[in-house]
């Protein structure tokens, strides 16, 4: 009788070690099965509250995210897929007293006031496909694989001004730019920027910015492990190395420039169009800085959910 306990005791042992199925006290799978999808929810913004006493957000349009998933061909392998439509376009308006009014408005009436306006326009596109192999038998799981990028991005940045520059107006503010005349954004003027200035005494005003189409491409290698705190449930995070290539496009910028050419002031529109180059990296990507701006999920604690 205790040679029969022993041997059955045995064949259970070494059925349980062998078995691959690994399920919760109501019978629940707790590991990923084929078929199954996960998405991914970033820990690092929980720890910062934490730490910080940040707020915990799912950083909806902020910075270099993508929404990123898998699916699982078998228990073993699954197919990663990462992907990032950004538009982002804003209008600032700002206001200014028109310079050109004929007369001073009269107490309780508002000066008379010119619009000036900026449009921003910026897009990023980013694809990722990779494919990620598994280890383990018990609720901690090593993972390995590789993902391939590209991504493309562009901005255009424009300007409005209410107020026309005229070298021969009787209007001594409107014969050059100036901060009287042209709102100040940030680096549209030669008032607060020098870097479009002219030589002389000339001065400038910004009329459109536009970078064209950056493309990359980049290959990641990635390594990672996970643990199933409750079924289809887990935490955990990945480090990678890779390779990227990125070229910057064209920046052509178009301004409206007031100078004199010797034989008078004059008012002209002068464009320049400037190569941005490329930018070859091979690093680890705890920082992203193997994928330039597409953000790969890389050196950062996860919640994983499975369904």
């Amino acid at each position: 009788m205790k040679k029969t306990i022993a041997l059955l005791t045995m064949i259970l042992i070494v059925k349980s070690a062998s078995s691959q199925d690994i399920t919760s006290k109501k019978g629940e799978p707790i590991l990923p099965e084929a078929g199954d999808y996960m998405i991914g929810i970033e820990l690092n913004p929980f720890l910062n509250y934490i730490s910080h006493g940040v707020s915990p957000t799912f950083n909806f349009m902020n910075g270099n995210n993508m929404i990123i998933g898998k699916y699982y061909k078998d228990a073993k392998t699954a197919y990663r897929i990462g992907f990032r439509l950004g538009i982002d376009n804003q209008t600032t308006k700002k206001q200014l007293v028109d310079q050109s009014a004929t007369f001073a408005s009269v107490y309780p009436n508002l000066p008379f006031m010119s619009d000036d306006k900026m449009t921003h326009n910026k897009t990023n596109i980013g694809l990722t496909f990779g494919i990620e192999k598994r280890r383990g038998k018990t609720r901690l799981q090593g993972f390995y694989g590789a993902d391939i990028m590209i991504w493309t991005s562009s901005l255009k940045d424009s300007y409005s001004y209410g107020q026309t520059i005229d070298p021969a107006s009787s209007i001594a503010s409107l014969q050059t730019i100036n901060a009287a005349n042209t709102s100040d954004f940030g680096s549209n003027s030669s008032v607060t920027n020098p870097s479009i200035n002219l030589a002389g005494s000339a001065s400038a005003r910004t009329i459109s910015s536009r970078t064209g189409n950056g493309f990359g491409i980049g290959v990641r290698a990635f390594i990672g492990a996970e643990y199933f705190i409750l079924p289809k449930i887990s935490i955990g995070g990945e480090f990678g190395w890779g390779i990227g290539y990125m070229t910057g496009g064209k920046t052509t910028t178009t301004i409206e420039a007031t100078g004199n050419t010797g034989s008078g002031n004059t008012k002209d529109n002068i464009s320049q169009t400037i190569k941005n180059g490329g930018h070859f990296v091979i690093d680890t990507d705890l920082n992203n800085t193997s994928t330039g701006s597409l953000l790969a999920p890389s050196g950062s604690l996860r919640l994983n959910l499975h369904f």
